[in-house]
């Protein structure tokens, strides 16, 4: 039996190639702009038109050829259906206090692990758009999102799901979710998004769901960014670190209760994957 579930695509070598093929692509055109930026002073790396064509061609490539490897109904891997609106407003408490609950490993990372210069400089030129705020927002809360749920709650998930038990899908695509993103300051942040995110399917088995939390997550970080000091000023954020873990902690375990029971009416209806 172990045998007939794994034989779907992709299993867990199955995407990891998928993804590095992603990245080889990638790097091959992006190193050679990022030597003669180098050499000659130029920003060809860092061209609008270059980082669109290179994101969309080598994003299209991969699903395509995800897609046609997994020999399964477009609406199988990209499943959409309705879902309870109200589930949108646990879902943006959720991440809210989820943020605040990270700073914990984020400290810790900051204390044992630093970060250096540059990857604040790097990462902070994700959040920089090309056309301004609304360049940033469109980049960061909605391109990624389709991109990025297309392809591990999309295509890696369905795979796994198929070939292994719920819990082990949800985690291995959670895990490569967060080494996709190439460092590990951010790996706490990507990995406990791609958990939830994972579940968020497994409750709904609804891509559009996903795309829509994963939007709201990096908008919230953008907002972060863009207003920090006056967010930072708010009384709630001036209270003692302690009784703000606290609350968001309630906050995350209400939400989640609320996700669980909102999507119930779903997952009776809805047995099969």
């Amino acid at each position: 039996m172990n045998e007939n579930r794994r034989k779907y695509y992709p299993t867990i070598l199955q995407a990891i190639h998928l993804l590095i093929l992603y990245i080889f692509i990638q790097t091959v055109v992006d190193f050679p702009l990022a030597m003669i930026d180098y050499f000659k002073d130029t920003e060809y790396l860092y061209h609008p038109v270059k980082k669109i064509v290179l994101g969309v061609g080598s994003t299209l490539f991969m699903l395509y050829y995800g897609f046609k490897k997994s020999n399964a109904p477009l609406l199988e891997v990209f499943p959409v259906r309705f879902f309870n609106p109200l589930i949108i407003i646990p879902v943006i408490t959720f991440l809210w206090a989820m943020q605040n609950l990270l700073e914990i490993p984020g400290a810790l990372m900051d204390k044992y692990i630093p970060a250096p210069q540059w990857f604040w400089e790097l990462f902070n030129k994700i959040f920089e758009g090309d056309f301004g705020w609304w360049g940033a927002f469109m980049k960061v809360a909605v391109v990624a999102p389709i991109v990025e749920e297309l392809i591990f709650r999309g295509l890696v998930l369905k795979g796994f799901r198929r070939n292994y038990n719920p819990a082990t899908a949800v985690v291995m695509s959670a895990l490569l979710f967060a080494l996709f993103h190439l460092n590990p300051w951010q790996f706490p942040a990507t990995f406990v998004l791609g958990l939830f995110l994972g579940w968020i399917m497994i409750r709904t088995n609804n891509i559009l769901l996903a795309i829509l939390g994963h939007s709201i997550h990096n908008f919230l970080v953008l907002l972060s960014i863009t207003y920090f000091e006056r967010i930072r000023s708010h009384a709630f954020y001036l209270m003692e670190k302690e009784k703000v873990y606290l609350i968001s902690a309630l906050v995350v375990l209400l939400s989640a209760i609320l996700i669980f029971g909102l999507s119930q009416k779903w997952n009776k209806k809805n047995k099969s994957v």
